[in-house]
């Protein structure tokens, strides 16, 4: 389980980096953490190295951060380029106005 969730963690986090697949590689990555933990658990008790389950549980942290990151990120992006269309067009309709205003 510990390699499972080492290899959905890197697919996860490199996912994570392409825009809008974050989405799809956070519920893998969720999937990934669970594995990571429970490998960790079962290692515990059978005094085994637990090295895979820890790399999985902390790949698939670092996924699970870069896509609230990303999401953040395009969120504050998108507002600020929604409020600067709004500028541009609020200014171009009031030049449009002048000149309607100047033909007349």
């Amino acid at each position: 389980m510990g390699i499972a969730a080492l290899i959905i963690g890197i697919v996860s986090a490199i996912l994570a980096f392409i825009p809008l697949c974050g989405y799809i590689a956070f519920i893998p990555a969720l999937v990934g953490l669970a594995l990571g933990i429970v490998d960790i658990v079962q290692k515990s008790k059978k005094n085994e190295p637990k090295v895979m389950g820890i790399v999985g549980v902390i790949t698939n942290a670092a996924a699970i951060i870069l896509i609230v990151v990303w999401t953040i990120l395009f969120a504050v992006a998108g507002v600020t380029a929604d409020k600067d269309a709004k500028d541009a067009l609020q200014k171009v309709t009031e030049e449009v106005k002048k000149v309607e205003e100047t033909n007349k």
